[in-house]
């Protein structure tokens, strides 16, 4: 692998809420993922374009990434294949896209993703970390993201807060008023210097070995174990699919 980046792509996940979405079981039942699920268009074979089938393919349409591993549950690769455009199988066309098992969260599966990518020869200079529930994410935003590693070790999307955030305590009253300046959501692509974030990764599940916490992002890790993160505008329509409502 010659290309400077690995994508990981997170679909791991249980998605439990989108359940509510779906009262009627029938063919989604209860063993509804949301990455598998329609986005009610056409790839180029004519096949319907998946959640992930979405997101994967914004990340093969780049030269400078090597290869694609996909985060899935436990026996679940047959089904994440089937999710996805057949080209995107044919690595002649573009990077292989490979599987690997998730974890019980979201961080330790992104850390199997990292030592899967650390096992091969050569690994990765950088590495792309993307929910696979974001099927909007654009071709300029990933640009803008590996162009700024150019610069700095660890780079993500934020776009700015629409509404006024409140801090709140148990009960639900109000604590702090927080301005909106100087705060963001936070998006992926999340882009790391690969061997940096591996060994956060490592530093992160030993401290969840010994203390009840929880990492909820990449950027999170590596501000912890290894310094600033740079951030690079985001974009409103790259949306994470969280509730049913959330398809279009």
């Amino acid at each position: 692998m010659d290309a400077p980046f690995a994508a990981i792509i997170t679909a791991a996940g249980s998605s439990a809420r989108m359940r509510p979405g779906f009262p009627a079981a029938g063919a989604l039942g209860a063993g509804v993922k949301k990455e598998y699920l329609s986005l009610g268009l056409c790839d180029d074979e004519g096949k319907a374009l998946t959640v992930l089938g979405a997101a994967v393919s914004a990340f093969a349409e780049f030269e400078e990434i090597g290869v694609i591993v996909i985060t899935v549950p436990a026996d679940g690769e047959a089904a994440a294949r089937a999710a996805l455009p057949r080209r995107l199988l044919d690595s002649s066309g573009g990077p292989p896209v490979l599987f690997t098992g998730g974890g019980p969260s979201r961080r330790s599966s992104v850390h199997r993703a990292l030592s899967f990518l650390a096992s091969r020869r050569p690994a990765p200079s950088r590495v792309l970390i993307h929910d696979g529930a974001r099927p909007w994410v654009s071709g300029e935003l990933i640009r803008r993201v590996m162009d700024a590693m150019l610069r700095y070790d660890a780079v993500i999307p934020l776009t700015p807060l629409l509404e006024t955030p409140k801090e709140v305590d148990g009960d639900g009253f109000i604590l702090r008023h927080l301005r909106r300046s100087g705060l963001g959501f936070a998006q992926t692509p999340q882009a790391f210097a690969f061997p940096q974030i591996l060994r956060a990764h490592e530093r992160a599940a030993e401290r969840e070995g010994r203390e009840r916490c929880e990492y909820t992002d990449d950027a999170e890790v590596w501000g912890e174990f290894c310094g600033p993160v740079a951030t690079v505008p985001g974009e409103r329509k790259n949306r994470k699919i969280t509730y049913a409502e959330d398809l279009p």
